[in-house]
């Protein structure tokens, strides 16, 4: 059995030290000496990525083995930013095709931080090696590549954790214990989730020849290949159905998850969606600009809003879930929540936890967001735990299957017109061929879709 070990130095002083303390159980602070340290890829040294890949380093005594990614500038700046990082100072090894760095290494933990289209393909060959995976959401780009990935994760008996951190962040973690759990909201039978960021990226740039440092081939994978008409990272390539799910798999599966998780809610019994591009118009981006959906539960519905223009409707609350309750009311989003009652009680409310004085690396990262690196490591020390007793972790593949494949299964709902009722255990949509035939996206040769695994 493996042990890991936790950097005192850091871990003994954080505002989330009790919490970590009880997500590791038995194993606790008195497990330091690891056997030797876990070995770690990256897949994707994006933005994400790296952030993902600091967080696990600062509460592990991990080895960065190699490092993926087809824009080569990134990938060497990547590998310069983690020598900078690693107590051996070694700079990883550098691939730009991650069966190669797969095939040459053998790695105890491989994170997927790649665009969404790649999730899939990668996870899948990641467990196949022999790997643990944290994947980041939304975990596939279709239905069935979630199926595969499920599968292919209770077949190779590997730990996957998804990047659903609001489960392993702090004030929500207190949410559902001192608000949900507790009983203060009394019968739950209604939830309204939205997000009105103004995050569409949208414009008409000209076609361009591909940069030499830019394997664009490699990128696109099995996803259409666009015009290139720019580097397509961080918000361009999210404002594309070709790569991923819009706003609805972007940000409502974070919400969605987080109300699964406290409310213990499984699969929705029917998903219904309307919307489109009802503003801006004006731009190369194809995902809807407005959406809303309907998540049906016995006695709840879980509804959700965007719009990437326009006024939030509570302009604290712009990401956020609320859930109403015969007894108050809850509201939650990463920064904060407050609990409103109904007449008698008293309002509580609680905001995020910060761990700048104790991680002071942070506040010079490039892009991090200060507000959920204390949930992402949170979140790393529950995997390794996982890993640790060959256990389930808090974001096990099956939830963020479940969440994941809801939300694209509201997009089947727009795209069609129609409500979709999917049964899991046949894989397919009730009543409705087509729909069902969207389960699964082409994916462009050479590259062959996952579904066959399920065969």
């Amino acid at each position: 059995m493996t042990t890991f070990h936790i950097n005192r130095r850091h871990f003994l002083k954080g505002a989330t030290a009790a919490l970590a303390l009880s997500a590791l159980g038995a194993y606790g602070l008195d497990v330091v000496n690891p056997n030797k340290p876990y070995r770690v890829g990256l897949i994707g040294t994006g933005w994400y990525g790296k952030s993902d890949l600091f967080r696990l380093m600062q509460v592990a005594p991990v080895q960065v083995i190699a490092l993926c990614d087809a824009d080569e500038n990134q990938l060497k700046e990547a590998g310069t930013m983690v020598a900078q990082r690693q107590k051996s100072g070694k700079t990883p090894k550098l691939y730009r095709d991650f069966r190669k760095m797969l095939s040459e290494n053998q790695l105890d933990i491989v994170l997927v931080g790649s665009p969404d289209h790649w999730h899939a393909l990668q996870t899948i060959e990641a467990l196949k090696s022999g790997a643990n995976v944290y994947v980041q959401k939304p975990i596939s780009v279709d239905v069935l590549e979630g199926e595969a990935m499920l599968a292919a994760a209770r077949k190779y008996g590997k730990v996957v954790q998804v990047g659903t951190q609001r489960k392993s962040t702090p004030h929500l973690i207190d949410a559902k214990k001192t608000i949900v759990d507790a009983g203060l909201l009394g019968k739950i039978s209604h939830v309204e989730m939205c997000c009105y960021y103004h995050m569409r990226a949208n414009g008409n740039p000209p076609v361009e020849a591909v940069p030499a440092h830019f394997d664009y081939e490699m990128w696109t994978g099995p996803a259409p290949l666009r015009p290139f008409d720019g580097m397509p990272h961080v918000r361009w390539w999210r404002t594309f159905m070709e790569y991923g799910n819009g706003i609805m798999g972007d940000m409502c599966i974070h919400m969605f998850d987080t109300v699964r998780w406290m409310l213990q809610l499984g699969w929705p019994k029917r998903i219904s969606s309307t919307g489109g591009i009802y503003v801006q118009k004006e731009g190369k981006s194809n995902i809807a600009d407005t959406q809303s959906a309907i998540f049906e539960y016995d006695d709840l519905n879980c509804t959700w809003q965007h719009r990437t223009w326009g006024t939030p409707a509570d302009p604290k609350y712009p990401w956020a879930f609320t859930l109403y309750g015969e007894k108050g009311t809850l509201k939650a989003s990463t920064m904060s929540y407050d609990f409103i009652p109904q007449g008698k009680g008293e309002p509580i409310h609680k905001d995020v936890v910060y761990e700048k004085e104790k991680y002071p690396e942070d506040v010079n990262e490039k892009g991090i967001e200060l507000n959920a690196a204390p949930a992402t490591r949170l979140h790393m020390l529950n995997f390794l735990e996982a890993i640790a007793t060959k256990g389930r972790p808090i974001a096990d593949i099956e939830d963020g299957h479940i969440s994941t494949a809801s939300c694209i299964l509201a997009n089947i709902s727009m795209q069609t017109g129609r409500p979709v009722v999917y049964d899991h255990s046949k894989r397919i949509i009730v009543g409705d061929n087509e729909a069902t035939g969207l389960l699964q996206r082409p994916y462009r040769g050479p590259w062959q879709h996952p579904a066959a695994l399920l065969v």
